[in-house]
C-alpha cells in the first residue's frame, strides 16, 4: 500500500510539482504530516496547514494556477468534513437573513483599517480595470468609468449602489456622474465608513437587507455581492432588482462566476473567507433573471483579477509586519493563501469576472455597450 506521501507526491506530480524541489512553485513541507492531513482533511486541512506553517511555497500564486490549470484538486479526496459542507449546502438556505450576516462578522467586519492598507484609495474590493491602466488606483478608476457609463448615468438620476461596501461606487458616482445614490450593505462597519466619505454628498448609506428594499431607481448596480447571497438566492435577488427599477431602468450586475454550476464552495474557503457564499455559474445567472430582464450584455474579463489579486498582495507585503503585530502569523498567512489561490484561480481561467447588463422588457430601442 503506498504511503500518505507517495499519494501525495504522484497527485501532484501531474501539475509538475515536486515535494521539496527546485523550482519556486514546488512544495517545501516542514511537517511530514502534511500529508496525511491533506488526505484526511482534503483542501481545508491543507490550508489550515499552510497557515500553521506546515508548508510553505517560494510562489504559491504558481504553485496554485498549476493546480487549478491541470485540475490537480479534482483529485483532492473528498472527506467527511467536505461532504458536511455538501449536504448543508443542499439541504439548507444557509444564506438567511440571518445567516447573511456570519461572511460579514467573519470577512468585513474585522476592522476597516486593514482593507486601508490593502486595498486602493476608493477601497474597492473586486476586480480592477486594467485596459490601459497602470496602477490600482487608476485601474479601480477605469472600474468605476465603466460601470457608470454602462449604466449610462445622467445627472439627476437615482441610483441603487447594491452591496456598497465601504461607499466607493456611491461616492465616484455621485461626485462625477451627478446622480443621488443609495447604497446598500448589512455590515455596520462599512456602512460607518461609507457615510464618513460620502459626506456632503447626495449619498444615502442604509444597513438594510436587500430582500426587505422596496423602493424605486432609475438605475441599479449590484458589484461584488453575488458572491455571497447562495444559489437559493439567485432569484431573489433578481425579482428584488426588478421590483425596484423603473421600467426604462437599467441594471448592471458586477460579479466573480465560474465554469460549472454548483451549490457548494470549497471547505476552506467557507470556513475561513466567505461564509456560505459560492460562485454562479453563467446558466445559474440567466436562469434566475429568466422572464424578469433583456440580457443586454455580457462582458467578461476575469484575467484582470489576476493581477488585481496580486496587487493586494504586494500590498499586503508591504505591512506584514503590522499585521502580523495586530493579528498573528496564521491570520497573515491566511490572506496570503486566500489572495495567491484567487489570482491563480483566474489565471487559470477557472474563474470568471462578468460585467452583465440587463433591462426591462418594457424598454425598447438598441442598448449600445462601451468597453
Amino acid at each position: 500500500m503506498s504511503s500518505s506521501k507517495e499519494i501525495i507526491e504522484k497527485m501532484f506530480a501531474a501539475g509538475g510539482i515536486k515535494m521539496n524541489g527546485d523550482n519556486p512553485w514546488d512544495l517545501q513541507v516542514h511537517n511530514p504530516k502534511t500529508f496525511d492531513r491533506l488526505l484526511s482533511a482534503g483542501s481545508l486541512g491543507f490550508g489550515e496547514a499552510y497557515m500553521e506553517g506546515w508548508w510553505d511555497c517560494e510562489a504559491l500564486d504558481e504553485f496554485f494556477f498549476r493546480v487549478q490549470y491541470n485540475r490537480v484538486d479534482k483529485m483532492i479526496p473528498r472527506d467527511f468534513t467536505t461532504l458536511k459542507y455538501a449536504l448543508k449546502a443542499k439541504f439548507m438556505n444557509r444564506q438567511t437573513k440571518g445567516r447573511s450576516k456570519d461572511v460579514v462578522r467573519k470577512h468585513y467586519d474585522i476592522g476597516n483599517d486593514i482593507y486601508k492598507r490593502i486595498l486602493d484609495k476608493h477601497m474597492l474590493y473586486s476586480c480592477a480595470y486594467w485596459k490601459t491602466a497602470k496602477t490600482l488606483d487608476e485601474a479601480q478608476d477605469d472600474k468605476l468609468h465603466l460601470i457608470c457609463r454602462k449604466l449610462k448615468l445622467e445627472p439627476g438620476m437615482r441610483l441603487l449602489d447594491l452591496g456598497c461596501g465601504w461607499g466607493g461606487l456611491s461616492k465616484f458616482a455621485a461626485e462625477n456622474y451627478g446622480v443621488s445614490v443609495v447604497g446598500i450593505t448589512i455590515s455596520e462597519e462599512q456602512a460607518a465608513l461609507a457615510r464618513e466619505v460620502n459626506k456632503g454628498l447626495p449619498v444615502e448609506i442604509r444597513v438594510h437587507d436587500y430582500r426587505d428594499l422596496n423602493d424605486k431607481f432609475d438605475r441599479i448596480a449590484c458589484v461584488a455581492m453575488m458572491e455571497h447571497i447562495g444559489y437559493r438566492n439567485h432569484r431573489v435577488l433578481m425579482e428584488t432588482v426588478e421590483r425596484n427599477l423603473s421600467d426604462e431602468g437599467i441594471f448592471l450586475l458586477h460579479t466573480i462566476g465560474g465554469n460549472y454550476s454548483t451549490k457548494v464552495t470549497d471547505p476552506w474557503i467557507d470556513k475561513y473567507i466567505f461564509p456560505n457564499g459560492m460562485l454562479p455559474s453563467a446558466a445559474q445567472i440567466t436562469t434566475a433573471a429568466m422572464g424578469l430582464f433583456i440580457l443586454e450584455d455580457w462582458h467578461n474579463f476575469g484575467v484582470y483579477y489576476d493581477r488585481t489579486c496580486m496587487e493586494w498582495l504586494k500590498n499586503l507585503a508591504h505591512f506584514k509586519d503590522e499585521f502580523i503585530a495586530e493579528h498573528g502569523v496564521p491570520f497573515y498567512r491566511m490572506w496570503e493563501y486566500y489572495l495567491n489561490a484567487s489570482a491563480a484561480s483566474f489565471r487559470s481561467r477557472k474563474n470568471h469576472l462578468w460585467q452583465v447588463v440587463y433591462t426591462k422588457p418594457v424598454k425598447l430601442g438598441l442598448y449600445e455597450t462601451v468597453r
